[in-house]
């Protein structure tokens, strides 16, 4: 194992999901966090968890350097959206000007070309373009997250049900802390062993929705019930909540494929790179537990 204090690692989309829980799991591992940030206040509330924050925007080129310059490893999230592979191609260009050895990417689970829904096609876009990048690189493609439950912690907590417009489907979900953990992994690893590998990341066993409110059920002490609905029901919730229609459009053909059965697989993957399983959902439901329970629980 590689720990190298000069080592510079740059993290961007350092104040979501993932790269938040990857800053957790990389504090302390004798590397020199770098994290990007398209704004000063997120800059500031960075302040003790990362060497030092560097106010950037992968939507505008010439924000770039002062971010990449003198960085060893790149942590490349870009978040979904139309302009995905532009911001892709934006850091990967910038990497290559500043130098930078390697780049582990977040891809996304099944990206290809032909794949059932438009974030996989653009992620499978970037996924080329890193593979001829000349740079060292590794691809993370994690599945479905766990931590996408907590959206629906509320009518939990209220109603004792969820809904979602996935049918029946069974998914290999994966809590976000092995996503990150398995990425910590890779950048604490000499930049030779993950090179050239595609880590398709999945939790230990294929769950339906049912057997999800089960385990919620448990980890609250009464029951909890899921409820399948239509496409037309939640695509006016998130549209309610302000959801854009383009991400709004991008869910609702994940939730046709899953209902397909699209995502009813798992792999071994994260027991590889961590000598251990991958946290099953009723450790995630256990861990989360007061983000579904009654507000008067207790």
């Amino acid at each position: 194992m590689r720990t190298n204090v000069s080592r510079t690692v740059l993290i961007t989309g350092a104040t979501g999901t993932v790269s938040t829980a990857l800053l957790d799991e990389l504090r302390g591992a004798g590397l020199r966090l770098r994290a990007l940030v398209r704004e000063e206040s997120a800059a500031r509330r960075l302040k003790g968890q990362v060497a030092e924050a560097v106010v950037g925007d992968l939507g505008e080129p010439a924000s770039l350097p002062p971010a990449f310059d003198g960085v060893q490893d790149v942590w490349l999230l870009t978040p979904n959206g139309p302009r995905a592979p532009e911001h892709h191609m934006n850091a990967l260009w910038a990497a290559r000007r500043a130098g930078v050895e390697r780049v582990v990417r977040l891809s996304v689970v099944g990206a290809a070309h032909d794949a059932p829904n438009r974030s996989g096609r653009l992620h499978a876009l970037s996924d080329r373009e890193i593979e001829a990048s000349g740079l060292r690189w590794t691809i993370l493609r994690p599945h479905w997250f766990m931590q996408n439950l907590l959206n629906e912690a509320g009518d939990v907590a209220a109603t004792g049900t969820f809904s979602l417009n996935l049918a029946a489907a069974r998914i290999g979900m994966i809590d976000v802390r092995d996503i990150a953990a398995c990425a910590a992994r890779v950048l604490r690893d000499d930049p030779d062993r993950h090179h050239g590998r595609i880590h398709t990341l999945t939790g230990p066993r294929s769950l339906s929705l049912e057997e999800v409110a089960g385990e919620l059920g448990r980890a609250v002490g009464r029951p909890v019930t899921y409820r399948p609905v239509g496409d037309d029901v939640k695509r006016a919730a998130l549209l309610g909540y302000g959801v854009p229609a383009w991400i709004v459009d991008m869910l609702e053909e994940y939730a046709r494929a899953y209902a397909d059965g699209w995502g009813d697989f798992t792999t071994g993957t994260v027991a590889e790179l961590l000598g251990r399983p991958a946290r099953d959902i009723a450790d995630f439901a256990r861990d989360h537990a007061s983000a579904f329970a009654p507000a008067d629980a207790g």
